[in-house]
């Protein structure tokens, strides 16, 4: 082999490496010689087999039948220069000795409408075009009362109605019922006294909340008596084994109006009824609620705040549901929505005990997330309705703009909601 790559060169290393790689030839590593392949077609080797340049008769015969390839095919194959001719022609193509393009031709003719003339087209005969035969000066387009017509732009579903959409689709599929969300004002005592939120707790103060002046307060009989007091018992002196919160609780400071924030203060509502139907019927019947409605919380307007935004709550009616209970559920629930992985971190809401951080890991940003909030409801709210101990809720809440964000990769939550003035 030494000798054939002296006498050769670079050529010589080609064609060795095409009889290599055709198994003509093979090659005994210990001495470096070469001979003939056994299984070869070859009878014996001899260097006339070698120094046969076959690679120039593929390229003779591609230059004279190169733009026939039928015939180039035929030629190449009826003279055993190869079998697959597809390949040899790949082969060449790689090593840059030949390239391959293609031609198009086109067959003009005449035709019965042919004219030296190129005349404008008109769509509509008028009064002027029929005057004098004017119309014949031109050409006139035939109409084709098959085409389909112009499309108009009917309007799109905003991407928080299709998500939220979606999300009603998610609870409903797991048996949710959809709590009456409708009233955006709602008086302290539901948004706040209600949940078990002392009057001097920082959320109530005008830096957090908006309040409305006219009406300023609700009406007297705004909320059942008996349940007043309980609320009122609960937060001065404490009651079911709590020490409450020692302060002196004004019943006029719950009156007041407020732009609700959070649906919560709607939940409340609903278990303060489903808690009228227990105390009737001397047992609880385990329900499951959501919402998904607009709050209002006074912030300031950044790329990830708004003073509006949208809450998504569900919750869990039932009979000594624990924390095992609420982390099975959103487990279940984050599944729908595409998020697999979650962690939860011990947090504080003034309202469940024990409460805990959602966290979710995002696929594509490769980080991980908090996408929620939850806990269970303290016994100090519950028990002032009316329910029994043994009465226990589950519940959870998101926002509805920051999924939304990143599932259309949105950077400015004034580009989704709103106007980007900062008033």
């Amino acid at each position: 082999m030494d000798d054939i790559k002296k006498e050769f060169g670079k050529e010589g290393d080609i064609g060795l490496n095409i009889l290599f790689k055709n198994k003509s030839i093979e090659l005994n590593k210990m001495d470096k010689t070469i001979s003939c392949n056994n299984n070869s077609k070859s009878d014996c080797f001899k260097l006339d087999y070698i120094t046969e340049d076959i690679t120039q008769k593929y390229l003779d015969k591609i230059n004279i039948y190169g733009e026939k390839e039928n015939i180039l095919f035929k030629e190449m194959c009826n003279n055993g220069l190869v079998n697959n001719v597809n390949n040899i022609i790949q082969e060449l193509k790689k090593r840059k000795l030949i390239e391959i393009k293609k031609n198009s031709y086109s067959y003009v003719i005449k035709t019965n409408k042919f004219d030296i003339q190129i005349k404008k087209n008109i769509t509509d005969l008028n009064y002027l075009l029929l005057k004098n035969d004017e119309y014949k000066k031109y050409s006139i387009k035939k109409y084709n009362f098959f085409s389909s017509g112009k499309k108009i732009n009917k309007g799109n579903l905003h991407l928080l109605t299709k998500q939220m959409k979606a999300f009603k689709d998610i609870f409903i599929s797991l048996g949710f019922e959809e709590m009456n969300t409708q009233n955006y004002v709602e008086s302290s005592f539901w948004c706040f006294d209600a949940l078990y939120i002392p009057q001097q707790h920082p959320s109530r103060d005008l830096q957090d909340t908006f309040f409305i002046k006219e009406p300023e307060k609700c009406q007297n009989n705004f909320i059942d008596k008996f349940y007043i007091n309980n609320i009122k018992k609960i937060h001065t002196y404490g009651d079911y084994d709590s020490y409450g919160w020692n302060y002196n609780w004004q019943l006029e400071e719950s009156k007041k109006n407020v732009l609700r924030t959070h649906t919560t203060a709607n939940s409340c509502r609903t278990l303060f009824n489903l808690a009228k139907e227990y105390k009737q019927q001397g047992y609880i019947i385990p329900k499951k609620y959501f919402s998904i409605d607009r709050v209002f919380r006074n912030e300031n307007l950044d790329s990830t705040h708004l003073a509006e935004f949208h809450q998504i709550e569900g919750l869990m009616v039932g009979e000594k549901l624990g924390l095992s209970h609420l982390i099975g559920t959103l487990t279940a629930f984050y599944k729908y929505i595409g998020i697999h992985q979650l962690k939860f971190k011990p947090t504080f809401n003034p309202y469940t005990e024990p409460s805990m951080e959602v966290y979710g890991y995002h696929e594509e940003n490769k980080k991980w997330l908090e996408v929620g909030n939850s806990g269970i409801f303290r016994p100090e709210m519950l028990l002032s309705m009316g329910f029994s101990k043994d009465v226990s809720v589950i519940a959870w809440g998101l926002s509805l703009e920051r999924p939304t964000m990143i599932k259309y990769n949105i950077k400015n939550i004034r580009d989704l909601f709103g106007y980007k003035s900062v008033v």
